[in-house]
């Protein structure tokens, strides 16, 4: 089957399902295999060396759609089917226009619309991929290996609640302005032995500074949507110059992580046991089977010393 993935997580699943896709879009870079295949999409924002509140200028200054799809090249590529997504508009080519281009197509080919809210609708999206793609026992097993992770995550954090209680937890996805992380986080925090309070019951959502301030995380868990690590940590600066950022709880007690956005908490895919994994590692370090600090994807992350912060003061 001739698959076209216009979604990162997708990519992922397809990869980890054993099937290459024949395109993808501009935004799939995981495994490094996919960076090869030939890509379906762009986008007029410029990310690269740019702020978090430049990127958030660019998106509400886009007249039209923010991510176009090159239906010359999808075309040619002959698909039978094409993943996409429905839950976020600002993530990938929205939903009714890659129907829309499908239905151009001769023949047209299949369109599954991925549209995950929660941590176990990601999950389950491993078998309806694999279904579609005629892998169904591949996923089958995945989810199955899945599960037991996600299971042994909640064991080990029901002993760390009853030892030492839910921390108040914070995920931001955007920095400038603050965005609190929605959909599937909340029923991470939970799982893995936080107080999911902060977190919406739906989408991310914009939150005021002094919001935060009242909710004094005891962690703060800093994932920018498609940042790296090294940019979650520049992301965590934009923080530590708003009013009484050193008083939070989380800073004062050195609980401040800087994570990779796009390996963990931002895509859907089966990686988000994964970023499960990782998340009880900074909210139960005692407990936890690695250290809370993944140097590759999570840092823990000392506030800036006024001398070296934007403002210089």
């Amino acid at each position: 089957m001739r698959v076209a993935s216009l979604l990162p997580s997708a990519t992922e699943t397809l990869f980890a399902l054993g099937v290459e896709p024949v395109g993808v879009s501009h935004s799939c870079d995981h495994p490094p295999a996919a960076r090869d295949l030939l890509t379906l999409t762009s986008t007029v924002v410029d990310h690269a060396d740019r702020s978090a509140a430049d990127i958030d200028e660019q998106m509400r200054e886009v007249d039209g759609a923010v991510y176009d799809l090159d239906e010359d090249r999808l075309a040619a590529l002959d698909p039978d089917l094409l993943v996409t997504q429905a839950t976020c508009d600002v993530c990938a080519v929205d939903a009714s226009e890659v129907r829309a281009a499908a239905a151009r197509l001769d023949p047209a080919p299949e369109v599954l619309a991925l549209d995950p809210h929660s941590f176990r609708d990601a999950l389950d999206d491993v078998e309806r991929v694999g279904t579609a793609v005629g892998e169904a026992a591949a996923a089958s097993d995945l989810r199955a290996d899945l599960r037991e992770r996600v299971d042994a995550v909640r064991e080990r954090a029901e002993r760390a609640v009853a030892e030492e209680g839910r921390p108040r937890v914070a995920v931001l996805d955007w920095t400038d302005p603050p965005i609190r992380a929605g959909h599937w986080v909340r029923d991470m925090v939970e799982i893995a032995g936080g107080d999911p309070a902060f977190q919406p019951d739906g989408p991310s959502e914009p939150v005021a500074w002094a919001d935060v301030r009242e909710f004094d995380p005891e962690v703060l868990v800093v994932a920018p949507c498609g940042f790296a690590r090294d940019r979650a940590v520049d992301a965590v600066g934009d923080l530590a110059d708003r009013p009484e950022f050193d008083d939070l709880r989380a800073v004062a007690d050195g609980r401040v992580y800087a994570v990779d956005g796009n390996a963990l908490f931002n895509r859907p895919s089966h990686r988000l046991v994964d970023s499960l994994e990782a998340l009880f590692a900074c909210l139960h370090p005692e407990h936890a089977a690695t250290a809370p600090a993944d140097r590759d994807r999570t840092v823990r992350v000392d506030p800036p010393t006024p001398s070296v912060r934007a403002d210089g003061g």
